[in-house]
């Protein structure tokens, strides 16, 4: 039966057999916040091949619709690769608690993108969705800034290590 698995710190990768995983990182934007929608999704095939999508959507809305917009364009580009189990990382927390559940909204424009996102989760055999902090995410944000005309965002600045005492 299909299923997700939920989780949100990195070290899941380890215990996760990811060579016959597809992997994918999504992330979506809007500017002004509400305003244009641009996505971005990095697929990578279980063999190392790489597809990306940069698209300016033809719709307004918020930060959190851009973000599950992009989110059901990684698991709708996956599936049509041929993705059977998917490993789908993204930095929007309220996306990734939206679609694994049970956290809901009762806005009426988000219900409707987690349910489509929930539609899509039974056509796989296994999803993991798992959040990633934003300066994990740069090859999806730098799509999704891309669809809207903007630069990548600047990489953040390195922060000197404290020495053990």
């Amino acid at each position: 039966m299909p299923h997700a698995i939920a989780s949100s710190s990195p070290a899941c990768f380890k215990a996760t057999v990811v060579e016959d995983f597809w992997q994918a990182w999504f992330d979506g934007s809007a500017l002004p916040n509400p305003g244009k929608i641009g996505i971005g999704v990095l697929l990578i095939a279980p063999d190392g091949s790489c597809s990306e999508k940069s698209q300016l959507l033809n719709i307004c809305g918020c930060n959190n619709e851009a973000e599950l917009q992009a989110l059901c364009a990684a698991l709708e580009m996956a599936f049509a690769a041929g993705a059977r189990k998917l490993l789908l990382r993204g930095d929007s927390d309220v996306a990734i608690r939206y679609v694994r559940g049970p956290d809901a909204t009762q806005i009426a424009r988000l219900s409707q993108q987690v349910a489509a996102a929930r539609d899509w989760l039974p056509r796989f055999d296994e999803v993991q969705l798992v959040w990633i902090p934003r300066h994990r995410n740069g090859a999806a944000d730098r799509l999704s800034r891309q669809a809207l005309g903007l630069p990548p965002s600047p990489a953040p600045l390195a922060r000197p290590r404290r020495r053990a005492r």
